[in-house]
């Protein structure tokens, strides 16, 4: 059976989403429309951010879902990297806590979709 290998994140505008995560992750686009914009994240998976039509980016749902990135080195390269992105204007939404797993924060894109750093496994 085939495993999943594209992760698509809805966005109000695809260029702004793909600024953000570029820089975020300092990485560029492998695929790019006025609406859809991929990134390679390694291993034949990637991140797709979509400017899609009748999608309401203005509810105020309960968000269900995250994109993780693990990061060798924690605790300090969690505490580091969150301040790194909060230089740059990312909004912070859960501060930087030690979990069961390890120090985590969760960071939210501009429209509003979750961003969570976590130690390696």
């Amino acid at each position: 059976m085939p495993a999943p290998n594209i992760f698509i994140v809805y966005v109000a505008d695809a260029p702004e989403a793909a600024r953000f995560y570029g820089d975020l992750f300092d990485m560029k686009p492998v695929f790019e429309t006025p609406t859809y914009i991929s990134f390679e994240l390694g291993g034949g998976v990637s991140l797709s951010l979509w400017s899609r039509s009748g999608v309401d980016l203005t509810a105020d749902p309960v968000r269900t879902s995250e994109l993780c990135l693990a990061v060798e080195g924690a605790p300090v390269s969690v505490d580091a990297l969150c301040e790194e992105w909060r230089g740059k204007g990312v909004q912070i939404v859960d501060e930087p806590r030690d979990e069961g797993f390890g120090r985590t924060f969760v960071a939210a894109d501009p429209d509003g979709n979750l961003i969570r750093v976590a130690p390696v496994d």
